[in-house]
């Protein structure tokens, strides 16, 4: 609490600290079970059942492609993967962002338009992954869909930016030095999945905030019936 008495919580809108607490929420509930104090012996594998289960995997995507068959429970994965980390440090990064990005969404977006963001961002980052490359890591964590919150935090900078007549490219600086900085590490890594799935996340967010930001879809008509 501040020195007034308010939690500092009492400024985020509540779809931003509701999705913050449901990610590491289960996150500690994996680390109680790693720690053998949830889920008995059996707990120690739920992360990686969950894992097995969940994380968005080119293996699975491919024999879905060849059996021409997408089982919903295999669908499911392009869902639910955001969900799980690989570990704390993975959930905490995930988190601080959701908590500072997704604050400055939030506060312009309705909450729906918030969730659509991420997950519709997240979903187009996990087929990207699977279409793009053939990649024998799984994808797993909540970087796609935070990268669709930064997209459409770069929109919402770009409008202002436009209407206050400066360049709108500075709107991208943010995605700019995140992506200098993920192709660094891919490289040392020899790992790419991350930075196709994250970029892929943010260009669907940015694009969608054409369409769920307020008075989005009204301004695109209004275009369309300037042309």
């Amino acid at each position: 609490m501040d020195a007034s008495g308010n939690s500092p919580f009492n400024a985020l809108p509540p779809v931003v600290v509701a999705l913050a607490v449901v990610m590491g929420g289960l996150e500690v509930m994996f680390q109680l079970a790693t720690a053998g104090l949830l889920g008995g012996a059996g707990g120690v594998g739920w992360r990686i059942a969950a894992m097995q289960d969940y994380a968005v995997l080119d293996s699975v995507w491919e024999w879905m492609r060849a059996n021409r068959s997408y089982p919903v429970q295999h669908l499911a994965r392009f869902v639910a993967y955001p969900l799980l980390h690989g570990g704390f440090v993975h959930v905490a990064f995930v988190v601080v962002f959701i908590l500072a990005i997704g604050k400055m969404v939030a506060e312009v977006f309705s909450p729906l338009a918030f969730l659509l963001v991420f997950w519709v961002s997240a979903i187009v980052g996990g087929l990207a992954f699977v279409l793009v490359l053939d990649s024998g890591y799984p994808l797993i964590g909540g970087y796609p869909g935070v990268y669709g919150l930064i997209g459409a935090f770069s929109f919402i900078r770009w409008v202002n930016l436009g209407v206050a007549g400066e360049n709108q490219m500075r709107a991208f600086g943010l995605i700019g030095m995140l992506l200098a900085i993920q192709l660094i590490f891919a490289t040392l890594q020899g790992n790419y999945g991350d930075v196709v799935a994250d970029l892929s996340g943010f260009v669907a967010g940015f694009l969608l905030s054409f369409v769920v930001s307020p008075g989005g879809w009204q301004r695109i008509l209004n275009r369309m019936r300037q042309r």
